[in-house]
């Protein structure tokens, strides 16, 4: 609720926590790259349980949010207890794409993401071993606003 409020989720924040805002992000990256793809290929390995998803309104997915709190609390004590943060990750790679909550260890670049902030990591044949960071606010009006001006731009650079 307080990422809804501070404006860093979609208007309805089941298309964030459900996996699909992530699906289209990956796609768009994948798309961007040059490898055709849909949405529907992208293995969605959801952490919701089916009622959470299956809420109709916004008001009855915070509600729904609520009464799965104990399903919620055992994916993070899981986690602490083996020294990790949950994160959200999309992956492509060998032309396959999936999107679900992982385990992150301490080692990881995406491990000390916090709030807003997203990264990307490329890895290449010049880049395998240390992959090429991107990382960034990746929410919040002022992030989307200034990516549609760039569009807009682009737009009538054409």
């Amino acid at each position: 609720l307080q990422a809804q409020q501070e404006g860093y989720t979609e208007p309805n924040p089941k298309l964030d926590l459900s996996g699909i805002d992530v699906m289209r992000k990956i796609l768009i990256l994948i798309r961007e790259s040059g490898y055709p793809m849909e949405i529907d290929a992208i293995a969605n390995d959801s952490f919701l349980p089916d009622p959470v998803i299956q809420a109709e309104s916004t008001a009855a997915f915070f509600e729904s949010l609520q009464q799965h709190a104990p399903h919620f609390e055992a994916l993070y004590n899981q986690a602490e207890q083996q020294s990790c943060r949950l994160k959200y990750v999309a992956r492509f790679e060998n032309g396959k794409a999936s999107v679900g909550l992982q385990y992150i260890n301490k080692e990881h670049p995406f491990y000390h993401l916090e709030g807003k902030d997203n990264i990307v990591l490329f890895y290449t044949d010049r880049y395998a071993e240390q992959p090429l960071q991107i990382k960034g606010a990746g929410a919040g009006a002022a992030v989307t606003a200034s990516g549609v001006f760039a569009d807009v731009i682009r737009i009538g650079n054409l």
